[in-house]
């Protein structure tokens, strides 16, 4: 009987970093710390200080709820917008839906903190799959979302490739209660 073994090479340093550069160039999705770190025969530990490191190198990197994305891979054409919603942590999946649902991409909540001020954080959802992904992180996590610093009150970075989708957004939100104007 003929046994296969498998044996990966450990990667170390810089080409190991390179190694991930081209992996995360190439990914047609996010790709998670724990599957890099297989790849590279390394701790998922290891990776997060690798991407901390291409991070300070400028390479654009976003780490999101479904993992690591090279933004050079994203369409450059999007428009952005920002803005303020409020509703209770039950309604954050509602929102999400509302927005995705147009056809717009979450970027990340911002909130403001008495201590330090403005924190941001990367969602990166587009689509139901991924809010749903990303709900259930929060939920097996026990983790709080950012809103909850802040009663409920919190900025979105949204994207789309058309007008017309983030003024639809907006529209949904606002018939909702979730959209904050002035």
């Amino acid at each position: 009987m003929l046994i296969e073994v498998n044996i990966l090479k450990k990667l170390l340093g810089e080409e190991r970093r390179l190694e991930l550069l081209a992996l995360l160039k190439t990914a047609e999705q996010p790709m998670t710390g724990t599957d890099l770190a297989k790849r590279t025969n390394v701790s998922r530990q290891v990776i997060v200080n690798d991407m901390n490191l291409l991070k300070a190198r400028n390479e654009p990197i976003v780490a999101t709820s479904q993992g690591y994305i090279y933004m050079h891979n994203v369409q450059q054409t999007r428009l952005q917008r920002k803005i303020v919603c409020m509703h209770n942590p039950n309604e954050a999946k509602e929102e999400l839906f509302i927005l995705v649902d147009c056809g717009v991409m979450v970027e990340s909540v911002i909130v403001e903190h008495p201590v330090y001020g403005e924190i941001t954080a990367s969602i990166m959802v587009s689509n139901r799959l991924e809010v749903e992904h990303f709900v259930k992180r929060v939920q097996e996590t026990n983790a709080l979302y950012l809103s909850a610093l802040t009663d409920g009150t919190h900025l979105h970075v949204i994207s789309s490739t058309s007008e017309e989708s983030l003024n639809l957004a907006e529209e949904k939100l606002r018939q909702r209660g979730f959209l904050i104007e002035n």
